[in-house]
């Protein structure tokens, strides 16, 4: 598996992922694993028919184009996380009909990293949603490969007072594998 490494940047304007370029001028092709599983979290999926969506006065269920035959056309998977469903969600420990914000969140996350598991990449994924603060969802992904694991990432969510919309304030990773994965 051959890809790019992307580095997190933060500023007032939001989270952003860009190519991270070496020295020389050429691009990095370091964590591979860690940069795809980055992409699928980031990345908003298709919502279902039935999914209630953030803005009621919208059908736009997003998703990828290219997600469309992806697996007959290049044998991929449908990228990405409906983690964009939360935008508009309390962060509420009481259920409600869609269920607590917490376990969609761990849910939608566990969903978008199932195709690693499918394809034998890694042979688990933990997945962890907590509230860190009165407007915060700390979500923690540990992967594994067999008994060793490969990668822990710890993602941040602040929710906005205003627009009630989910902010990534950082990702924390941490590779533990003594090799490039």
């Amino acid at each position: 598996m051959t890809d790019i490494k992307l580095q997190q940047q933060v500023d007032l304007r939001g989270t952003f992922l860009d190519w991270l370029q070496q020295p020389d001028g050429t691009l990095s092709e370091e964590e591979e694993l860690a940069t795809a599983v980055r992409v699928a979290i980031a990345t908003d999926a298709l919502a279902d028919l039935n999914e209630p969506l953030p803005d009621l006065d919208s059908e736009d269920r997003r998703g990828w184009w290219g997600d469309m035959d992806a697996e007959a056309i290049w044998g991929g998977w449908p990228i990405g996380s409906k983690n964009w469903l939360l935008m508009r969600s309390k962060i509420s420990d009481d259920p409600s009909w869609e269920s607590a914000t917490l376990v969609r969140a761990k849910a939608y996350n566990r969903e978008a990293l199932q195709p690693f598991i499918d394809r034998r990449i890694c042979s688990r994924v933990d997945v962890e949603a907590e509230r860190t603060g009165r407007q915060e969802i700390t979500v923690s992904i540990v992967m594994w490969r067999g008994p060793r694991r490969l990668i822990e990432l710890r993602y941040q969510y602040l929710w906005d007072k205003v627009t009630g919309e989910p902010i990534p304030v950082g990702a924390k990773d941490r590779f533990v594998t003594g090799y490039p994965v």
